[in-house]
């Protein structure tokens, strides 16, 4: 996809006419974990409305306001000493989903609950988790995979439907802006990156075997009229 040409179509409808470089790095880890996991455009779509709304405009992983404050899982957790509020893209919460997520990617989320805080760890919390419905038991593709997507209800993937017709309509925006920027093209086939099977250089051929040039043997019956001729001729001169 063209970056350029997709930051150009969002920046108005969606972010006012103006972009921060912060907003454009958290798109950037968003829209690489998105491209990974070979998401249509729907979903991707819908990953960014979420994030954009989630994250206070910010594109980036936050933590939850109050942090939990007032909230069962606002109080240190007995064993971990640890506290499991809303961070990342999606406002990871409670220690099952950190424990869920700590076992699909591999990193220790139960121990350093912040790790949520970083890009690229939120950003394959929010694809993975909305790809396999970590987060409410809804994934994207109850909602994402029709024909046209039903934004308005994908919100139940993360919260219910809060927010709900608000967060569609952002994601009608995002849609737009990949459509614009070639979001999921294949690469043409006369560029560097794919180079046709045909043009890459073939084995060598094989040398042909060297020749040796192989003189005939004299005929051994001449050789022996040779001889006999030349022992008469020094036995007479003898």
């Amino acid at each position: 996809m063209n970056l350029a040409t997709f930051y150009d179509a969002v920046r108005a409808p969606v972010f006012g006419g103006k972009l921060s470089q912060s907003q454009v790095d958290g798109m950037g880890f968003l829209l690489s974990a998105m491209e990974k996991a070979h998401w249509p455009i729907a979903h991707a779509a819908y990953g960014l409305a979420t994030a954009f709304h989630e994250t206070a405009r910010t594109m980036l992983p936050i933590a939850e306001y109050g942090k939990g404050k007032g909230k069962a899982y606002g109080v240190p957790d007995k064993k971990t000493g640890q506290t499991y509020y809303g961070r990342g893209y999606v406002q990871l919460t409670w220690l099952f989903n950190y424990e869920k997520a700590q076992d699909e990617l591999g990193q220790p989320l139960v121990s350093n609950p912040d790790l949520a805080m970083r890009a690229d760890i939120a950003a394959d919390v929010m694809v993975r988790g909305m790809q396999e419905g970590w987060f409410t038991g809804k994934a994207n593709r109850a909602y994402l995979d029709k024909a046209p997507p039903d934004y308005v209800n994908a919100r139940r993937i993360i919260n219910g439907t809060d927010k709900a017709a608000l967060i569609a309509g952002y994601a009608t925006k995002f849609e737009a802006a990949l459509k614009a920027s070639g979001y999921g093209a294949p690469v043409p086939a006369n560029t560097p990156d794919a180079v046709p099977v045909e043009a890459l250089p073939q084995a060598l051929p094989e040398p042909p075997p060297a020749t040796v040039r192989v003189e005939p043997i004299p005929n051994p019956s001449f050789l022996s009229r040779f001889f006999s001729a030349l022992a008469r001729r020094l036995k007479g001169a003898a």
